[in-house]
């Protein structure tokens, strides 16, 4: 068994933010983000001994690669530390997760930093959506194609009709659900926005078609922002509870992970899975994998999940890769208030990607922060009563790389 990572805090930047038009570079992203996790933390720059670094496309959003390099310019005690920067698409934030942990259990270090960041504003919408089909198999699937990821996840809803019956009232639904949420959220991209479920399923020019059956309202936001964690080994953090003045079981962990990654081209996906209960059956295995890990026998063992709603179809998706219906049947959970943030199984309390911003290598960082919130009771507005756990599922093109983490106290 492997010792606990413990989880001291983070920070997140305003998601409504357009860093291009403030004139600042990718690194003033991550200065805001690393030094405000740094303070809720309680943790001194002195103290960090490695830092990771998740982000999908700065290379073409920012013309900046090297980002790892980028950590030590934040403040003049990182100098000479390790640092990496980590990339796996939408999941860029979550290996980069991986990577920390996987370090502290090892025994190689105590404190790790890790901060996901993504600048998407630099560029018109046409040329970001091209960039965006990089994740997929670009030459097969986006190359010459307007918005492409709208369309293969438009795809995944034509799946769903087709093995169980999908009724775009339940997608609007969903839409209109996250941003509810992101109402509460004071750093949510969408906080200010309108939207309700007549919008959602509105079939005019108000609301047009981007791929299929993906509408604008369907579609989560073109977001600039970063967010950063402090994640630390058990010794470090018994030092810490001790200064602090704090138990040390009052410090939630990172309880169990899951990550698989499944054939990048979608029609692979779909044929893989044909036969099965699942549409995506490996983002059903990371989930089981987190779960197991967790010690948890299903979704019945969490308060609520920060997921990967890159699209209304994806949070679908996931609400049934999480068992909280079976497999086919996400609608009753939408319909009978499972998800809403008073319902059994509440998801996205902070608004999620339709509501709160994607900005694509801080999104894993960011829900991983989210569930920090929950659990330890500081989740302001977006609070869930009785948060013991969270869980998260943060997923990467077109569900090929998928990760999921429970956040939270065991027992």
């Amino acid at each position: 068994m492997t010792s606990p990572v413990y989880v001291l805090g983070g920070y997140q930047t305003d998601f409504a933010r357009n860093w291009s038009k403030e004139r600042k570079h990718i690194v003033a992203m991550m200065r805001e983000a690393v030094l405000g996790a740094l303070a809720d933390a309680r943790v001194e720059p002195e103290e960090v001994q490695t830092a990771h670094v998740g982000n999908f496309a700065a290379e073409l959003y920012a013309k900046q690669g090297h980002l790892g390099a980028f950590f030590v310019e934040i403040d003049p005690a990182f100098r000479g530390i390790p640092t990496a920067r980590h990339e796996a698409a939408c999941a860029s934030g979550s290996i980069a997760i991986l990577a920390a942990t996987a370090e502290i259990e090892a025994g190689r270090y105590d404190v790790a930093v890790v901060v996901g960041v993504e600048q998407m504003k630099s560029v018109s919408s046409t040329e970001g959506g091209d960039f965006l089909g990089t994740a997929a198999w670009y030459d097969r699937e986006a190359k010459g194609i307007e918005f492409p990821f709208p369309k293969l996840f438009g795809r995944l809803g034509d799946e769903y009709d087709a093995r169980y019956g999908l009724d775009d009232k339940h997608l609007a639904a969903i839409s209109a659900l996250n941003y509810d949420n992101a109402r509460r959220n004071p750093k949510a991209q969408t906080r200010t926005w309108y939207m309700n479920e007549a919008h959602a399923m509105c079939r005019t020019n108000d609301n047009p078609a981007v791929g299929g059956r993906i509408r604008i309202a369907d579609c989560s936001q073109v977001t600039d922002g970063a967010a950063a964690i402090v994640l630390v080994s058990p010794a470090f953090a018994a030092r810490w509870a001790a200064r602090a003045g704090v138990a040390i079981d009052a410090i939630p962990t990172v309880l169990g992970w899951g990550h698989a990654t499944a054939p990048i081209l979608f029609s692979d996906k779909v044929a893989e899975s044909r036969g099965g209960q699942y549409v995506l059956p490996h983002v059903r295995r990371t989930v089981v994998d987190a779960f197991r890990r967790a010690g948890l026998p299903d979704v019945s063992g969490i308060q609520g999940i920060e997921t990967h709603d890159c699209f209304t179809t994806s949070e679908y998706m996931a609400i049934d890769h999480f068992g909280i219906t079976a497999p086919g049947e996400s609608w009753k959970a939408v319909e009978d208030g499972t998800i809403t943030p008073t319902g059994r199984t509440p998801i996205n309390p902070s608004g999620g990607l339709i509501g709160a911003g994607h900005p694509v290598g801080a999104t894993g960082v960011r829900q991983v922060l989210d569930a920090h919130r929950q659990v330890t009771g500081t989740a302001g507005d977006m609070q869930i009563g009785g948060a013991r756990r969270f869980a998260t599922l943060n997923i990467g093109g077109s569900g090929t790389t998928s990760v999921s983490f429970v956040v939270g106290f065991a027992g």
